[in-house]
Parts: structure tokens; C-alpha cells; sequence
């Protein structure tokens, strides 16, 4: 479980997130919803350990994210992965070498070992056998489905979608919705989903965040969300 209590994140003299309180189950799907710029991407980057200036604290399996313990910090951080909203891959690799990144990097598993590693993500994203192209030669639904094996392919138990439908064609976003639904189901990880597609809320969704004006104003059960008498979430779903 991810415990979050007490945060509160600045930027510059800027306040994003103010003493925001919440518990993210494992095992589960947790959307976190509000309207752009509300701090979504903020609050799990701040798990993440990517943003350093908080104030509160975090906890991942009852390890804090700012513990000075090398190799607890090393544990934590295994522990979780995140798939960026623009894919971030890196353009001069192609897409073997995109996906075999985490494992050349910070293993010492085989080239043959990461090869088979590869070729297993490759299968489990539903990717046709393009390990030679590049980024530039992708569609944007290849990109996030080579973008999701790099981030897979250490097996975390935490993974994090960054908007994970935007700037696809409704087609193409459905598909992603599905995939995120068998990764989830074939991996038993734990799946946050930062988004505000209607769509991809309504399939994927058993806990549900929201966020608005720097508080969080709802977490728990999704199935309770649509009886929640507040203004901001009447309108998020469109209910007059």
C-alpha cells in the first residue's frame, strides 16, 4: 500500500498540493482525477521520488520514500515505474534498446537473458516485431505500447499511467484501455491511473482520487463517486 499524509508541495512561492491525505490499496486500480494543472501528476511524481521539496510524508510498503537507507531507497524505488504521459523514449534508440534500457542499465542479466526479456514485453503489449525502428517511425499508439514494455520489464508492483489516453484517436485509446486492464490482471500489480478520460475512468476504475484546489476532496470506493453531492465532481461527469 502506498501511504500518503500530510503533503504539501511548493513550487518556487507557488503552493500545488496543501496537507493532502490518502492510502493507494495494492492490488487494486486507483484513478487519479481533477482538471488539468490541478496537481495530478505532481502527487505521484512527489511517490515517485521525483520531486524532492515536500513537506509530509510518503510511504510505499512502509518504507518512507526519503529514507537515507541506500539500500531500503534502492528497494522502494524497484518497487515502482511510471509510464510518462509523452512516452518518453529516447529518440536515438530504437525500440529494442528503448524497452532493454532499465535491465542494461541497472542488471546484470545477459544480453541473451535481456533479449528474451524483450521479446516476452513485446508479446505481452501486443506489438508486432519492430525492435529495429525508431521513435520517430512509431504511430503514437505503438509509442506508448513500446514506452509501457520499458516500463514493465523490471516486473514492478507499482506502475503509474501519466494520462495514458491522450492524444490518441478514440480507437487507438481503447486499445490502450484494454491493455492497461490485462497488464493489470496478468502482472497483479497495482495500477494508478492519472486521467480525466471518461472512458478509460469508467472500465478501469475500483478506488477513485480526486483532487481539487490543492485538497484532496474524495477517495474511496469508485462505485460510491457518482453519489458524491460535490459540485466539482457533479461537473467532472457531467451530472446536473
Amino acid at each position: 500500500m502506498i501511504e500518503i499524509q500530510n503533503l504539501t508541495v511548493r513550487f518556487e512561492n507557488k503552493l500545488i498540493l496543501e496537507e493532502v491525505s490518502c492510502n493507494i490499496i495494492k492490488g487494486k486500480i486507483t484513478s487519479i482525477i481533477g482538471k488539468s494543472g490541478i496537481g495530478k501528476s505532481v502527487l505521484m511524481k512527489s511517490v515517485l521520488g521525483l520531486i524532492k521539496n515536500i513537506e509530509g510524508e510518503i510511504y510505499v510498503d512502509n518504507i518512507s520514500i526519503m529514507t537515507r537507507d541506500k539500500r531500503e531507497n534502492k528497494k522502494v524505488k524497484a518497487k515502482m515505474a511510471m509510464l510518462f504521459q509523452n512516452s518518453a523514449l529516447f529518440d536515438s534508440f530504437d525500440v529494442y534498446q528503448n524497452i532493454a534500457f532499465p535491465l542494461s542499465e541497472h542488471t546484470k542479466m545477459s544480453y541473451s537473458e535481456i533479449k528474451e526479456k524483450v521479446k516476452e514485453m513485446i508479446r505481452l503489449v501486443n506489438l508486432p516485431d519492430i525492435l529495429e525502428l525508431y521513435p520517430s517511425d512509431l504511430s503514437g499508439g505503438m509509442r506508448k505500447r513500446v514506452a509501457l514494455a520499458r516500463a514493465i520489464i523490471q516486473e514492478p508492483e507499482y506502475l503509474i499511467y501519466d494520462e495514458p489516453t491522450t492524444g490518441l484517436d478514440p480507437i487507438t485509446a481503447k486499445e490502450i484501455i484494454n491493455l492497461i486492464e490485462s497488464i493489470h490482471k496478468k502482472l497483479e500489480m497495482t495500477s494508478i491511473v492519472i486521467t480525466h478520460d471518461k472512458d478509460c475512468i469508467e472500465q478501469l476504475t475500483e478506488q477513485i482520487i480526486m483532487i481539487d484546489n490543492k485538497k484532496i476532496i474524495f477517495s474511496d470506493e469508485f462505485k460510491k463517486f457518482k453519489e458524491f453531492e460535490h459540485p466539482t465532481a457533479r461537473e467532472f461527469f457531467g451530472i446536473v
